[in-house]
């Protein structure tokens, strides 16, 4: 099934973002940037990661902040883990993360 909407980033206050399970690398990158280039007018970012066994939300996380810390011009941000875990009579996993500005 395909869902095609648009709407403003001014439009909402808290913006919240996914990476889906099978997605790469790559998004990560387009992930990162997008983040940042949020955060310069909006004060939080929600992101939730998943994929398909428990590890995968926390390593994806873990590359996030990798690929954002190296931007030379990007603002220090925190990081705070809302709820995660496994999505009942499924085999995904997912966690939550607010990302603000440091």
């Amino acid at each position: 099934m395909r869902l095609e909407y648009s709407f403003s980033l001014s439009e909402v206050n808290v913006p919240r973002l996914s990476v889906e399970a099978v997605e790469g690398i790559g998004k990560l990158f387009t992930l990162s940037t997008l983040v940042l280039n949020i955060l310069d007018v909006r004060e939080k970012v929600e992101l939730v990661f998943h994929g398909l066994n428990p590890d995968d939300p926390a390593r994806k996380l873990d590359a996030f902040k990798e690929i954002v810390q190296g931007a030379a011009t990007g603002p220090s941000l925190d990081y705070t883990e809302g709820r995660g875990g496994a999505v009942p009579g499924s085999s995904s996993y997912y966690q939550w993360v607010i990302v603000t500005k440091g």
